[in-house]
C-alpha cells in the first residue's frame, strides 16, 4: 500500500490530457479509446460551461479522473447532475481518491442548485452505496 500524502482535487487542464488519456483507457470496457477523439472530446469538455472535468493530484501526479454534467430537468424541479465517468489508477485505489473526487464533484452541483446526483456502474457497486447512493433505477443503452 502507498501512502497517500495531501491528495488534492481540481479542474483538469490541457496538461493533464497524457495521464487522463491512460485512466480513461483503463476503465473503458466497450470501446477502445483512440487518442485522436479523445484530444477532440478533451478539448471541448474543458470548454464546456456544464462540464466538469476533475482531477486527483498527489504528489504533483494525477493519480484519478471525474467527469460530470449538470443541466436542467422538467421533472426534477431545476438542475441534476450526472457522473460520466470516476476512474482512479488501479494501485491507488482504496485510498479515498474517488471519494474525494465524488465530495468536489457533489459540493460543485450542490453549488449550482442540482437536485440530485445519477450516475451508472457496472462495478463499482459498493463504493457509491458507501458514499450514500442508492440503487435507483435501471439502466439501458444502445450502442450506435
Amino acid at each position: 500500500m502507498r501512502d497517500i500524502v495531501d491528495p488534492s482535487v481540481r479542474t483538469a487542464t490541457p496538461a493533464d490530457a497524457g495521464v487522463v488519456l491512460v485512466l480513461a483507457r483503463e476503465l473503458a470496457i466497450t470501446f477502445v479509446t483512440e487518442r485522436r477523439a479523445f484530444r477532440d472530446s478533451y478539448r471541448q469538455l474543458l470548454a464546456a460551461s456544464d462540464t466538469d472535468l476533475l482531477v486527483v493530484d498527489v504528489g504533483g501526479v494525477v493519480r484519478g479522473y471525474l467527469l460530470g454534467f449538470s443541466h436542467h430537468s422538467l421533472i426534477a424541479n431545476g438542475q441534476v447532475s450526472w457522473v460520466e465517468e470516476v476512474a482512479v489508477a488501479a494501485e491507488f485505489r482504496r485510498h479515498g481518491l474517488g471519494a474525494r473526487l465524488m465530495a468536489d464533484f457533489e459540493r460543485r452541483a450542490r453549488d449550482r442548485g442540482s437536485r440530485f446526483i445519477a450516475l451508472a456502474t457496472t462495478r463499482a457497486h459498493a463504493f457509491y452505496e458507501a458514499m450514500g447512493y442508492s440503487d435507483h433505477a435501471s439502466y439501458f443503452r444502445k450502442l450506435l
